[in-house]
């Protein structure tokens, strides 16, 4: 029997032996199998930018057929010519001479709360076209600013330019000024309104009148704000405007600057700064005698831009956006 206990006591022992071997062994860290490394996430796509001069050079900006006789697209960012037809050419320019109107009254830093009365010295007797501005009304100078430059209304525009100090021969003269002394060399103003031809301009010479008004938010809501109304001081009505630029109406346009014209030596006329596929533009339409040709144009310009965008080779869109 001694010999048989023996044996079995040494087995257990054995045994026990072995379990605590393995439980050192299971639990030791160099035998664990290490978690696998989770892999880093991939970096994010560069962002995808197209440089001007991959719009020039891939974009086959001569296929753009536009109605319009002076067309100018400027990268406002590179400040590059995208697209250019006649841009040196001067040409009347209508209404698009109320930006300049504009522009010489606030650099004046005339109130623009101080009230101006409509009288009939600012009848348009060149052309006669009409207005809601009722002669004894009276408007706030930021009221007729919006509605010469949203409505392009002429009656507004020659009040505005009737109560500059000195009169409208003092701002037509500070306007030719202000043109002078930003380089705007082909550039001519004759009145406040822009209804006598020989306001005239090109569209480079236009593109820098734009390139100015941005420093001055305020033109952003004055030209872009789709309709509006004013208050009549002298007699408490309201009276509501429609912006003539009908794409600041549309949400597919991010439009920051807008203006139209139109006389029959002009042409249809319209300024516009916008932004499309994410680029800053200034977008210069003049002598487009279609009723709805600008629009046509601009809707041209627009498709244009996001084909010219997939043309660019891939291999070249792989840069950092300098934004």
């Amino acid at each position: 029997m001694k010999p048989t206990r023996t044996r079995i006591l040494a087995a257990l022992a054995v045994c026990a032996g072995t379990a605590v071997s393995l439980f050192y062994y299971v639990s030791s860290d160099a035998n664990v199998t290490q978690p696998t490394a989770v892999k880093a996430a991939p970096s994010p796509e560069v962002p995808r930018y197209v440089t001007a001069e991959d719009i020039v050079q891939y974009g086959q900006p001569n296929r753009l057929y536009l109605r319009s006789g002076v067309a100018l697209v400027m990268d406002d960012r590179e400040g590059v010519e995208l697209y250019g037809r006649n841009v040196d050419h001067p040409r009347p320019i209508a209404s698009l001479t109320k930006l300049m109107t504009a522009l010489v009254i606030i650099d004046s830093g005339l109130s623009l709360d101080e009230i101006v009365d409509v009288t009939r010295a600012d009848r348009d007797r060149l052309r006669g076209t009409r207005s809601r501005l009722p002669f004894g009304g009276a408007f706030s100078r930021y009221d007729l600013l919006r509605t010469a430059l949203g409505a392009s209304d002429n009656r507004a525009a020659a009040a505005l330019g009737r109560s500059y100090p000195g009169g409208t021969e003092a701002i037509v003269a500070a306007m030719n000024a202000k043109a002078k002394e930003l380089g705007m060399t082909q550039t001519h103003y004759a009145d406040a309104s822009g209804l006598d031809n020989h306001n005239v301009s090109t569209a480079r010479d236009l593109a820098t009148l734009v390139a100015e008004l941005q420093k001055h938010p305020i033109f952003r809501v004055l030209t872009t704000t789709p309709s509006f109304r004013i208050v009549n001081r002298a007699t408490g009505r309201e009276i509501a405007f429609h912006n003539t630029n009908r794409l600041v109406r549309r949400d597919s346009w991010h439009i920051g600057l807008s203006k139209t014209g139109y006389t029959a030596a002009a042409g249809n006329c319209l300024i516009m700064r916008t932004t499309i596929v994410q680029r800053p533009l200034t977008i210069v339409l003049l002598n487009s005698w279609g009723k709805y040709s600008r629009y046509g144009d601009a809707k041209r310009i627009n498709d244009w831009l996001h084909r010219a965008e997939r043309r660019v080779p891939r291999i070249l869109t792989a840069r950092a956006n300098p934004n």
